[in-house]
């Protein structure tokens, strides 16, 4: 069985370019986009349109508690639905330009209002709502700066 040895700078891999080969001795490799930029466009509005939906439908449903569908659940439910798509794709646009800091406030606020409007809708009180919502809030806003910290240089600088 006679079989080559590697060479000496490693094997060669197909699809490699001198780019690829020029982040990797950098030190810094991004995985691999496999959509192109018409399908990330696509995304940057179904996915809020889509969680949109889902949102407007756990509002409807949480604030009817178990009674029947009425036309003014059926109008709450769309209107949370618009709203919550607009103000997502709103922040997923502008956000990105803040500095860390302020992105990561910005998804807070996002999603504690978001949570706490949903909270709502099931009977609880407003001090609840709002305890519960704030936990939720500095929960985000841990996350997210970590996230955008790690991924940031010092002077605010996306590292990928």
């Amino acid at each position: 069985m006679a079989q080559a040895a590697p060479a000496p700078g490693g094997m060669s891999r197909p699809g490699r370019t001198p780019e690829i080969e020029a982040r990797e001795s950098e030190g810094r490799t991004r995985p691999p986009d496999v959509f192109d930029a018409r399908a990330h466009r696509i995304a940057h509005i179904a996915v809020p349109v889509v969680l949109g939906l889902l949102y407007g439908y756990w509002v409807a449903a949480d604030a009817r508690q178990g009674g029947g569908i009425t036309g003014g659940n059926l109008l709450l439910g769309w209107i949370s639905a618009l709203v919550f798509a607009g103000v997502c794709v709103a922040l997923l646009t502008l956000a990105p330009r803040m500095p860390r800091e302020l992105h990561a406030l910005l998804w807070t606020a996002f999603v504690g209002v978001a949570f706490g409007f949903l909270y709502i809708q099931t009977g609880h009180s407003v001090w609840r709502t709002v305890l519960m919502s704030l936990v939720v809030a500095a929960c985000t806003f841990a996350a997210f700066f970590y996230r955008y910290y790690t991924r940031e240089d010092a002077a605010g600088h996306r590292v990928h």
